[in-house]
């Protein structure tokens, strides 16, 4: 790697994004920041991050290659409201020659408490043909360097998380001269 900015920041576990605020136009009609502003949050420290390793507009420019986003799946813990300052923080979970398995949470910036979580799978892109290939040489060692530090953290009890109804969910109907009886358990 280079001598520049970036080398100490390889080094911390977990990367922390700068501030970012809910803005007026991501709030919905519920009062609360649209799902897809999550999104644009987690997106925008996602660039700050990768840049630590390389992978920024600069790299996408000049080496004609990029991430894209290859799968995604946020929960959404608690409500953000217009105003809200957040921050984000990533670990990197594991990566190979063209792959990088990362986890985000989204925190209020002075209360701490979670509102989002994101796991993600991002993969390396020729920009030319479109296709997926491994990184260069210098931006795996970047890469190796970040997963070494975070490492270190315990990993989120997330990952792996499927989308499906809770184990204890039942809903019984009954028989035509019966109300019909629906029970719905909910896990926290």
């Amino acid at each position: 790697m280079k001598d520049d900015a970036r080398a100490p920041a390889l080094f911390f576990a977990p990367f922390v994004s700068s501030a970012m605020r809910v803005e007026p136009q991501w709030v919905d009609y519920n009062g609360h920041l649209n799902m897809a502003y999550y999104h644009v949050l987690f997106d925008r420290a996602v660039d700050e991050v990768f840049s630590l390793v390389g992978l920024s507009r600069d790299y996408a420019e000049t080496r004609n290659a990029s991430t894209f986003a290859a799968e995604c799946h946020i929960l959404y813990k608690r409500e953000l409201t217009e105003g809200d300052l957040v921050r984000i923080t990533a670990q990197l979970i594991a990566f190979d020659d063209k792959r990088l398995h990362y986890y985000l949470e989204m925190r209020h910036a002075h209360e701490g408490w979670l509102a989002a979580t994101s796991e993600n799978m991002s993969l390396h892109v020729d920009m030319i043909s479109r296709k997926v290939t491994p990184f260069p040489p210098d931006i795996l060692a970047n890469i190796a360097l970040m997963k070494a530090a975070h490492s270190m953290m315990p990993l989120p009890a997330t990952i792996g998380r499927i989308i499906g109804m809770p184990k204890k969910t039942a809903i019984r109907v009954g028989d035509e001269t019966e109300p019909r009886q629906v029970e719905i358990e909910t896990r926290h």
